[in-house]
């Protein structure tokens, strides 16, 4: 009883206050209307010996009047105006369109008399807010007469109602008692309403957190606190136009505080909520709040508080953009049934018409027995008239009733709201192309529909093959299982077959063979509905029971025989697109593994098209030919190979079979010159019809290059082998000569004019004899056996076999070379080629003649340092000197030899296998220097 006289209270209570504010704001829109406030457009502030001019509103009457930026008012109408409130006193007298007179101050100029013709305040803007006012009213009573019981609806109305007072209500400047009412109702429900935003986006999602609750009471703090300012100002402040301002500012960055909280709320509520439905009411209501929020803050609220001068037009866009909150809101209501409302819209119309035609019906009999009692009966008085309408107000009582009942009967027959989801959701589905999404969508959906316990579907393989794709409430053992399930129950392709199955009890269903008895008990579905596209069944849904443990209604059954089509379309749709996917998945494997073979490779290939453009063009090619394939792809052949190859492609292009062309000089655009086989050969379709050429490339200029270097090692090995050959044959006659010489000498010994002859050329028969044996040693292929080693012997003798090169070159050799220096481990054969190699190379550095100095050393190493005044090595090619067959001796200048490629990585190679290092230091104009080390035995070589 208590709680009934309290709903009854808060009825009535609502119900006065809605028509009290509704009342108020016609009122106040009449009075609006009758009452214009004067205006200068001149935004004034107190200052010192006045009022200051902060900014003068363009086409406004003040800049008609002249009025500038920086002008002190001192008087208006002779009347001294210390305080805005004088000013605005001057003006009501004055009225619109009356001319008031300003004293101003300007630069230190008094100018007296300045007239000024008021205009009227420019108030359209509070027509769009009592637009916004309508819409928050009319939001708040559609959601309050449909379902004012449930959860937060009272709430929600409570904040569409002070939205339709802060919006609506708008003092005149009248300044009497209404006018006073609607200015405090105003500054009431400025405080009142985003406190009640904050508050709904708190207690709105059914999941909130215990911090929520705490965080409600603080909530309307702040609003308190807004209202006690304005009170103070009144009653005991100064009244300054900077403490209005300062007031407003207050109140706007308020209300945009909590406008930005409130759907920083809704935001964080929308991310961690995980039920779809609220999911859905979150984002619309954040996405709302934010469109309306963001424009009135940034626009209006910020630049208000931060004294900035912002366009009219703006602030009137920010402004107006706040309708966006409501119309938000009826968004949700309607699409996402917010606050659990049932918004039905033909429930709604037919209830409404179905008390329509009650309430006149019962006024009209009214009339007819008052007309009754009043022309019948006029001797009864208004008594009598009474007595009627009581008596006919009772006698309808029981027709409202039956009425009544009628109305609701046939609305628990008709549950239209989850039918229309269902219809909308079939409609929808053909837009799901994913399988599994698609199938858990739909057992989704119809699970938080049907409110069944169980729901299944089974995917047709073949005409009574199925098996079990999705489901909810089954036991996970029948999972993988369709082995052991007979559905020959379900084959829905035969003449005869009905548009479902109906199982009242699962566990005794006798006319079905053991083992589909078996399948269907432990399916435990009651009911079995095929998805028919094109005479075909796709699937099969089945169904349970209800949670309430009750059988679907036949207008269920009926619903989902319509619904099924749509999924049996949509699950076609999305087996077809799944067997689309698979063959795009294995044509691009299958093109992706071709396009690797083509790429991997080591042979340039490209394919033209009858017009000669270049149609495939392989990794191979592009280093070849420099070109990105980007570049070569839909170009003419001409413009990518050069005039010799394409005379060639030319002259054979039209003949049939493969043609080849061997070892033919291509010239690339960077300018190099390489070998290649080309291969052309025609392009067949597999109707065996001509629809291009096909041409391969093999570059084999490094193979040509490697014949022409083993060929020239032939050579050299037979020169070699001549050479050991001719030192000995050299050999014998020197013995001779220096025999005879040395018998010669002895003979005429202690003549002075024959005896220095024959000595000289005993001398240079020894010579002659180490040059030979030098030459001799050098040819010899000694084994790899290391022993103690004198790199200084080794220099010397190697340096004695060039000595005539380095004379004819005009070379001059400096030696240092340490006396003690201790022996290495190594092969004395395979050191005097690394120095050969080295001091040959110096040489033909040195072009023109020049320096070569010769260093040793011991250092915990012996270290050999090797320096010539030459042309230096440029800094690209200082990595690749010891790469084999790399060269920059292709076109040697006179006196210079060719080159192999070969000589530095000879010898970095022995270097390793001495275990020492080697470093060169090189600038281009200025020589080279080889540095190297080999490590030293323990001991020294004895003498």
């Amino acid at each position: 009883m208590e709680k009934s006289f309290q709903t009854r209270v808060a009825v009535v209570s609502l119900a006065l206050a809605t028509a009290a504010a509704i009342i108020f704001a016609l009122f106040n829109f009449l009075q609006e209307g009758h009452y214009q406030l004067p205006t200068d457009g001149v935004w004034w502030t107190e200052a010192h010996g006045g009022l200051e001019a902060q900014r003068v509103l363009k086409g406004s009457a003040g800049q008609r009047a002249g009025v500038k930026t920086g002008d002190l008012l001192v008087a208006a109408n002779d009347t001294a105006t210390p305080r805005w409130s004088v000013l605005v006193r001057q003006m009501w007298e004055t009225k619109v369109y009356g001319t008031i007179h300003y004293t101003l101050i300007r630069n230190g100029v008094r100018l007296i008399d300045v007239p000024v013709i008021l205009d009227t305040q420019d108030r359209s803007l509070n027509q769009g807010f009592r637009l916004i006012a309508l819409v928050y009213l009319g939001i708040g009573l559609y959601v309050l007469f449909r379902r004012w019981t449930a959860p937060h609806a009272t709430h929600f109305y409570l904040f569409c109602l002070a939205s339709f007072v802060l919006y609506s209500f708008r003092y005149t400047g009248k300044l009497n008692e209404f006018d006073w009412i609607v200015y405090w109702s105003g500054i009431a429900a400025g405080a009142l309403q985003p406190a009640l935003f904050v508050h709904f986006a708190l207690a709105f999602p059914e999941e909130r957190r215990r911090w929520h609750k705490s965080l409600i009471g603080v909530t309307y703090f702040p609003g308190i606190i807004v209202v006690c300012l304005q009170v103070l100002a009144l009653e005991a402040w100064s009244a300054t136009e900077v403490l209005r301002h300062r007031l407003d500012q207050i109140a706007v960055g308020y209300t945009a505080l909590f406008y930005v909280l409130a759907a920083v709320i809704f935001f964080v509520n929308y991310r961690h909520t995980n039920a779809p439905l609220r999911r859905q009411q979150l984002k619309w209501l954040t996405r709302g709040t934010v469109l309306a929020v963001a424009p009135f803050t940034l626009l209006s609220a910020i630049p208000f508080m931060a004294d900035m001068s912002v366009p009219d037009a703006l602030t009137k866009i920010a402004g107006l953009c706040l309708i966006f909150l409501p119309l938000t809101f009826s968004w949700a209501i309607i699409r996402y049934r917010l606050v659990d409302v049932d918004l039905i819209f033909k429930r709604g119309v037919t209830y409404t018409l179905a008390t329509a035609t009650l309430v006149g019906l019962y006024f009209a009999l009214v009339a007819v027995a008052a007309e009754l009692v009043h022309t019948r009966l006029p001797s009864a008085g208004p008594w009598g008239l009474l007595a009627a309408i009581i008596i006919t107000a009772q006698l309808f009582d029981p027709l409202k009733k039956m009425i009544q009942d009628r109305v609701d009967r046939v609305f628990d027959r008709k549950r239209y709201d989850y039918r229309t989801t269902l219809i909308d959701f079939g409609r929808g589905l053909s837009s799901q192309t994913d399988l599994n999404a698609l199938l858990n969508a739909i057992v989704d959906r119809l699970l938080k529909t049907l409110l069944v316990e169980r729901v299944a579907v089974f995917l047709s393989e073949r005409s009574g093959d199925y098996h079990l794709a999705a489901a909810h409430g089954l036991p996970k053992t029948l999972y993988g299982q369709e082995a052991v399930l007979d559905f020959g129950f379900l084959d829905f392709d035969q003449p005869d077959a009905g548009s479902h199955v109906f199982l009242e009890n699962t566990q005794q269903t006798l006319y079905l063979t053991e083992s589909e008895r078996r399948s269907a008990a432990l399916l435990d579905l009651n009911y079995y509905l095929p998805c028919r596209v094109q005479d075909r069944t796709i699937a099969v849904i089945g169904f349970g029971r209800t949670s309430g443990g009750d059988f679907l209604s036949s207008e269920d059954v009926e619903l989902l025989e319509s619904l099924a089509s749509y999924i049996g379309i949509a699950l076609q749709n999305a087996l077809l697109y799944a067997s689309l996917e698979l063959k795009i998945s294995e044509y691009e494997r299958l093109k992706e593994f071709n396009e690797n073979i083509v790429e991997s490779i080591n042979v340039g290939i490209l394919a033209v098209d009858l017009k000669e453009q270049v149609e495939s063009w392989n990794s191979q090619m592009e280093v070849l030919f420099a070109l990105p394939r980007g570049e070569a792809l839909r170009q003419p052949l001409s413009s990518v190979f050069s005039e010799s190859l394409m005379e060639e492609y030319q002259r054979v292009r039209d003949d049939p079979g493969v043609h080849n062309l061997y070892k033919f000089r291509l010239e690339t655009k960077t300018g190099e010159s390489r070998t290649v086989n080309v291969a052309i050969a025609p392009l067949i379709a597999r109707d065996f019809q001509i629809v291009g050429r096909i041409i391969l490339i093999d570059d084999i200029t490094d193979r040509t290059e490697l014949e022409a270097q083993l060929s020239q090692a032939e050579k050299l090995s037979s020169i070699g082998l001549l050479a050991a050959g001719v030192a000995h044959e050299v050999n014998t006659p020197l013995a001779v000569i220096s025999s005879y010489t040395q018998m010669l000498t002895k003979q005429v010994r202690g003549d002075d004019r024959l005896s220095p002859l024959l000595e000289k050329i005993t001398q240079q028969t020894f010579r002659a004899s180490e040059i030979v044996n030098g030459l001799l040693n050098f040819s010899r292929t000694g084994s790899t056996e290391f022993r103690e080693t004198n790199v200084n012997a080794i220099i010397h003798d190697t340096l004695t076999l060039l000595e005539h090169q380095f004379k004819t070159a005009q070379v001059r050799v400096d030696i240092a070379l340490a006396p003690e220096l201790p022996p290495i481990l190594g092969n004395a054969g395979k050191l005097q080629q690394v120095f050969l190699n080295l001091f040959l190379n110096a040489k033909d550095a040195m072009t023109g003649g020049g320096r070569l100095r010769i260093m040793t050393e011991a250092n915990g190493h012996v270290g050999i340092a090797i320096t010539d005044s030459g042309s230096g090595i440029a800094p690209e090619h200082l990595q690749k000197i010891y790469d084999p067959f790399f060269t920059t001796k292709t076109s040697p200048k006179e006196g210079q030899r060719r080159g192999t490629g070969l000589g530095l990585a000879v010898t970095y190679g022995i270097i390793q296998e001495h275990a020492g290092k080697i470093h060169v230091e090189s600038e281009v104009g200025s020589g080279t220097t080889f540095y190297l080390e080999f490590p030293m035995l323990r001991k020294p070589a004895h003498v």
